[in-house]
């Protein structure tokens, strides 16, 4: 008499929206051949309050576990697979300020609105690497801005590695988020540079005028 719980009735919304939502229909063949050619966890994400939202992801969820001399795609078969990153899944809703994805929007925003989003929201800590003072938060996402793209290390989950790059409309304006989330072997400062952030920004580049 006290107890309720939600039945699968409630997928009906998002089923909806995935169904009706311009983005994730234009963004899910990219990620799938970036998945193909790459061997990553590649998703796109919103931003929602506090929190961004993954709203299209790549089908795999799996990569080969490689030797750190890699800079790039798998160079080995038969690699021993394993799941990066808990919860990444369709729909998962992840923590703004200690995510690639997040600072990728959150550095988008005008002054005003960062202005307001910092008076109203906790740096809260998730693990040992998060930053949670609000001058150096303040800082990264400065760097972020200036950079175009931000990769982060450890700060939503020990043991993940993301980076993530802003997806633009046709007018310019930020709509979204693309990352890749892959081994801190994969991810040296050679092979972001060479190989990563390139792949991420000609996919970003692609789906722009869809948008």
């Amino acid at each position: 008499g006290s107890h309720f719980w939600l039945s699968p009735k409630v997928l009906r919304f998002s089923g909806s929206y995935l169904a009706s939502a311009r983005l994730p229909r234009v963004v899910q063949p990219t990620l799938n051949r970036l998945a193909a050619q790459a061997q990553g966890s590649f998703s796109v994400v919103v931003l929602d309050e506090r929190e961004v939202v993954i709203v299209a992801r790549s089908v795999a969820l799996q990569e080969p576990d490689l030797q750190a001399s890699s800079l790039g795609p798998p160079q080995r078969a038969g690699a021993t697979s394993r799941v990066l990153a808990y919860g990444l899944h369709l729909g998962a809703r992840l923590p703004a300020h200690a995510t690639s994805t997040g600072r990728v929007l959150l550095a988008a925003l005008d002054r005003q609105a960062l202005a307001a989003w910092m008076k109203t929201h906790v740096l809260y800590r998730l693990t040992p690497y998060t930053v949670t003072d609000a001058k150096a938060f303040r800082a990264v996402l400065a760097q972020v801005r200036a950079e175009d793209h931000c990769l982060a290390h450890e700060e939503h989950e020990l043991g993940v590695h993301a980076l993530a790059v802003p997806i633009r409309n046709a007018q310019g304006r930020t709509v979204a988020a693309l990352n890749v989330v892959t081994g801190a072997h994969r991810l040296t400062p050679a092979a972001v540079a060479g190989h990563w952030l390139p792949l991420l920004q000609d996919a970003a580049l692609e789906v722009r005028s869809l948008l």
